[in-house]
């Protein structure tokens, strides 16, 4: 059984998917929603269709100083709407502080442009919101 990485954001929503022994993480896609969760809850019925997983591993975006903000408020929201349609999935939350900071020095680092950066930097950060709850579990 595959865990499921998700970076939530406002607008998009970065997919990163486990291999079947849950040792590593591949970046899947990008969910452009502007806002409107029932098209992310729709592609990730399509995901659970594809794949075998057991576990989504959601990024809990708090402040630098371990606070909760705004966003934990809408991500604990999203969260809900997860449990009550895919109540047979388990649902994991992992603190996500600089996974966005990461996968921009990971883009520099390869030379992504600017224009491909606003279309992965959410996928990478679901890959590196996945690795962490796999090096977590493991220890």
């Amino acid at each position: 059984m595959r865990s499921l990485g998700i970076d939530y954001g406002d607008a998009r929503v970065g997919i990163a998917i486990s291999d079947e022994l849950n040792i590593t993480a591949q970046g899947l896609e990008t969910i452009h929603h502007k806002g409107n969760d029932k098209i992310v809850l729709k592609r990730l019925e399509e995901l659970l269709e594809l794949y075998e997983i057991s576990t989504f591993v959601i990024g809990m975006p708090l402040n630098m100083n371990g606070t909760n903000g705004e966003r934990v408020e809408i991500t604990k929201k999203f969260i809900h709407k997860l449990k009550c349609k895919f109540n047979t999935i388990n649902v994991e939350t992992i603190d996500e502080r600089l996974t966005t900071v990461a996968a921009h020095k990971t883009m520099n680092f390869l030379n992504v442009s600017n224009r491909e950066k606003r279309n992965i930097v959410d996928t990478i950060s679901a890959v590196y919101i996945l690795e962490m709850y796999m090096n977590k579990q493991s220890h």
